[in-house]
């Protein structure tokens, strides 16, 4: 169990390893253009325009965690870590984010949504929690399944072309799953 939650921290380590340019460059950003943070300044002239235009660099990245650590832990826990692996990743975390949005739940469960709480917790679930839990389910159908062999018939999606497919029927199935639980697990998480 420990041997396997040393490889998650590391694979988390990759997205992490993003972190450093985001401060760096949104620092810079604010120090040329405090006005952007919404501090005294001036809001036109070159120096505003260079610090916007390094913090949203910097946001670029950090508005997009969830994506980077889907995508991250998807690689660092594959087996070489592999690409594939990755790819399979970011299709867990659009086909989560995508069933388990505030809309979708509403048409499906509607009953889901009714209580603020649950609405709020919908409404977050593109979050780096998500990502991960994207790239886990990615990893494991690439390690699982990079050397499915199919009918021949099939044979264009035999081998790594089957993990996307196969990771996208597991995430119906996670995400399914998650419709019940995720308001519980988000209350958890914002509680700790």
């Amino acid at each position: 169990m420990m041997k396997k939650l040393q490889k998650l921290g590391s694979a988390l380590m990759l997205p992490v390893a993003t972190l450093p340019i985001c401060g760096i460059l949104m620092g810079l950003g604010y120090a040329f253009a405090p006005a952007v943070m919404g501090a005294a300044g001036a809001t036109s002239g070159f120096a505003y325009s260079l610090g916007l235009f390094l913090v949203k660099a910097g946001a670029a990245l950090i508005d997009n965690m969830a994506i980077l650590f889907a995508i991250g832990t998807a690689v660092g826990l594959a087996k070489e870590n592999n690409g594939t692996a990755g790819l399979a990743g970011l299709v867990s975390w659009l086909m989560i984010t995508t069933l388990l949005n505030p809309g979708t739940v509403g048409v499906i469960a509607p009953g889901m949504v009714a209580s603020e709480t649950n609405a709020v917790a919908f409404a977050k679930i593109a979050n780096p929690f998500t990502g991960i839990l994207s790239g886990i389910i990615g990893a494991v159908c690439y390690n699982k399944f990079k050397d499915t062999k199919l009918p021949d018939v099939l044979a264009f999606f035999s081998g790594k072309r089957s993990v996307s497919i196969i990771t996208a029927v597991v995430s119906i199935a996670v995400s399914a799953v998650l419709l019940f639980v995720w308001p519980v697990v988000f209350g958890a998480l914002v509680a700790i």
